[in-house]
């Protein structure tokens, strides 16, 4: 199997037992914790900030963060994420008056930078900056809530992008974050994607029928990707 993770997003995760959730989902075989970063202005949403990133490293939380901001301005709080322990902070280049200032401050900060591209930003903003990107989240939902239906024009953007880091010869993970699910993870990963998130798609399975639920439903997904 190629070089594929999961990466569960804890938007979606019960917050009364977070260190709790977030064991359990590494355990099963993800190895990425997602973190959905709102701010109820670049989105009409509100979610978790810096404090929850460093408590979940104070419980004992070794494996990569990967923050994804859905804040604007975003300069203010890198800085916040990369003391609180993030591994990799990713945001829209839309939110960014200075889309390369900001990639910068995130590696300055001891963090991997990247950009994430909702379904309607076109992929022209990495023309100047993929040597500053180790990362690319395509949005195959818009952004804001969880449990988003697939949009399926997120393929051919899925591709593009996989050529594009190919042809560059980076070191860039390519990362899909919306309606991910055992059904359609594999063709995904056909599409290029090798970093998936899905956060209903794995904390809401089995919730008061499955006592294994996570192994059940990350042993599945990584099933479908052996496929690939």
């Amino acid at each position: 199997m190629a070089n594929f993770k999961l990466a569960p997003s804890i938007l979606s995760a019960d917050f009364a037992k977070l260190g709790e959730e977030v064991d359990n989902v590494l355990a099963s075989g993800a190895e990425i914790v997602h973190f959905d970063v709102m701010d109820n202005h670049y989105v009409p949403n509100l979610t978790i900030g810096p404090l929850v990133c460093e408590a979940l490293r104070k419980h004992g939380v070794s494996a990569d963060i990967d923050v994804h901001m859905m804040v604007k301005p975003v300069d203010r709080i890198i800085p916040d994420f990369a003391k609180a322990g993030a591994t990799y902070i990713t945001f829209h280049p839309e939110a960014s008056e200075h889309v390369d200032r900001s990639l910068q401050l995130i590696r300055d900060n001891g963090c991997k930078s990247g950009l994430v591209f909702n379904p309607a930003t076109p992929l022209s903003h990495l023309d100047y900056v993929l040597d500053k990107v180790d990362m690319i989240l395509i949005m195959s939902v818009n952004p804001g809530f969880g449990g988003q239906s697939f949009i399926p024009a997120a393929m051919e953007k899925l591709a593009a992008c996989r050529k594009l880091i190919d042809e560059s010869g980076r070191d860039i993970r390519l990362e899909i974050d919306g309606g991910v699910k055992v059904d359609n993870i594999a063709d995904i990963a056909r599409a290029g994607a090798d970093t998936f998130v899905a956060g209903s798609g794995i904390f809401g399975f089995g919730k008061d029928s499955d006592p294994n639920r996570y192994d059940t439903i990350v042993g599945q997904m990584l099933e479908e990707l052996t496929k690939v």
